[in-house]
């Protein structure tokens, strides 16, 4: 059964340059041409894959993604004329899957787009995965945390943190390999957003912040999750 996938774009030239692309490549095509399409199109169609815009007029990808991940974790990418990093690092953060770059080639956009289907069935076939430690509850497929039985809210970035975490207890992160698995790609310059990061998530799910039994520091590295029984270092 042929993946369906939306793209919505406030060009129709683009639009039908992907959609003509896409379709010869097997898939079926839906299209809309500004954000409120987008999300009709969401709900009636329920497509596997979104290819975004960023820039649309009265509503833009931004705020059709914020919408979107208020329910689903479809994946998203992001076509987009801009090209600074705070940008990317704004998009990541609200759930954004990859960038594409214009003007792009139709050859990338199919390859990105064959890439996250590929980890998407990975992931299905792996959805009965559960992590935990101690008195968290991690469903990587479900994009659910619970501590104690109740349910955390962790935004996007917060949540893959604690995901990488719990897949290795006891592992040292640096701060660019916590930046890499959370949203993708390392910045050098940005390691230390992941500080903040880290605060948030803290304040989350430990008792006392100020003397993590979960999150703790390793100096000189970046930061590791406590296995439970785990004797306790110089680490805070």
């Amino acid at each position: 059964m042929a993946r369906k996938i939306l793209i919505v774009d406030d060009e129709p030239k683009i639009v039908t340059m992907v959609k003509s692309y896409l379709m010869k490549e097997g898939y079926e095509v839906i299209t809309a041409f500004n954000g409120r399409e987008a999300l009709n199109s969401f709900y009636k169609e329920k497509p596997d894959l979104i290819v975004l815009d960023w820039m649309m007029p009265e509503m833009s990808g931004i705020e059709v993604l914020r919408e979107i991940r208020k329910e689903s974790q479809i994946p998203i990418i992001m076509l987009t004329a801009k090209t600074e990093e705070v940008d990317k690092l704004i998009g990541f953060e609200f759930g954004v899957d990859d960038y594409v770059v214009k003007p792009f080639s139709l050859r990338e956009l199919s390859a990105r787009i064959k890439t996250i289907l590929k980890r998407l069935e990975a992931k299905t076939i792996n959805e009965e995965i559960v992590l935990t430690e101690g008195d968290l509850t991690l469903y990587p497929h479900k994009r659910e945390v619970f501590l104690k039985g109740k349910p955390l809210d962790l935004t996007p970035t917060e949540f893959k943190l604690l995901e990488a975490f719990l897949k290795n207890p006891g592992k040292a992160y640096s701060r660019l390999e916590l930046l890499e698995y959370a949203i993708g790609e390392a910045y050098e310059g940005y390691e230390r957003s992941i500080d903040t990061h880290i605060s948030n998530l803290r304040k989350k799910i430990e008792k006392d912040p100020a003397n993590p039994e979960y999150i703790q520091t390793v100096f000189g590295i970046g930061y590791k999750l406590k296995p439970r029984g785990e004797k306790d270092e110089n680490h805070g």
